[in-house]
């Protein structure tokens, strides 16, 4: 049951994925933001779109995400229930508007600065109405680390993996890791193929990052519950099955649409959900 109420309510979180700032016509009015104590100075909310992750203290807020612009003041209220401290400092993880549609809200009324891989600048300035403030005013290449609230918090780059612009964010005092959109729990993932991502990259990501944790780490996904090292090396084994599995059948010959037919084996069925179902996720390791 519990996992059919997070698949519906990622269905929610998915909807219109890559629109930034369209309008949602009160589709998240019933949506609560509700926080989650993670460790030390690191919280997690969850409302509609991908996962934030928060690090409150004197030295005043640092987020990572901020969902859809419709639910900024929802996600304020949220973070004032924890802190009375100025959001001071937003990271993207990436591109997506489910995790950057308030940027413009916390950089106008909250005076935030936001950060993220030069490749998410770009892509948010592609649009034709976008709206400067909700652009990166800062951009790194390869990574950035930020020293407060008692912790060290490095931000780093992963090259070409959901999209071409990926960064994860290490709390190193709490041991506590926010993928972004590396890590689906329990769900087949979304690779954004048409925005630089591919899945050998999306693969050499996520190995990557678990190189870096270990059983003690906790895990903040970019979409799904607060999660472990654990889920996460089974949420990359289904990849690397899926993916050899796929491999085979169309190296033997089988076409695209015969596959998507036949399916997947049945022990990955339960990992499909609304937006990235069975056939989407065969179509995208096809190719």
């Amino acid at each position: 049951m519990k996992k059919m109420i997070w698949k519906s309510f990622l269905a929610l979180s998915i909807a219109g994925f890559v629109a930034s700032t369209a309008s949602s016509q009160g589709r998240f009015d019933d949506v609560e933001v509700k926080a989650q104590a993670v460790g030390g100075s690191v919280y997690m909310l969850v409302g509609a779109g991908g996962n934030i992750a928060v690090s409150a203290g004197l030295d005043g807020l640092l987020i990572v995400d901020n969902q859809y612009a419709d639910l900024a003041d929802k996600i304020a209220a949220s973070l004032a229930d924890i802190s009375k401290e100025q959001t001071r400092y937003v990271i993207n993880t990436h591109f997506h508007g489910d995790h950057t549609g308030s940027n413009a809200f916390f950089s106008k009324h909250k005076n935030a600065t936001i950060f993220a891989h030069e490749n998410v600048r770009v892509r948010l300035s592609s649009g034709e109405e976008t709206d400067p403030a909700m652009l990166p005013v800062v951009t790194y290449e390869k990574g950035v680390k930020f020293h407060m609230n008692g912790d060290t918090v490095h931000v780093f780059h992963l090259a070409n993996a959901h999209t071409d612009g990926d960064s994860a964010v290490w709390f190193e005092q709490p041991d506590v890791m926010h993928t972004g959109d590396l890590f689906f729990k329990d769900w087949f993932p979304f690779i954004d193929l048409n925005s630089g991502g591919s899945v050998a990259g999306y693969i050499a990501a996520v190995e990557t990052l678990l190189g870096m944790i270990d059983s003690d780490t906790k895990v903040i996904p970019g979409h799904g519950a607060l999660a472990n090292k654990a889920d996460y090396v089974r949420f990359l084994d289904m990849i690397k099955q899926t993916y050899a599995y796929v491999q085979a059948k169309k190296a033997a010959g089988i076409s695209e649409d015969d596959l998507v037919e036949a399916g997947l084996e049945e022990k990955w069925k339960n990992w499909s959900w609304n937006f990235i179902t069975e056939e989407r996720w065969i179509r995208t390791i096809y190719k």
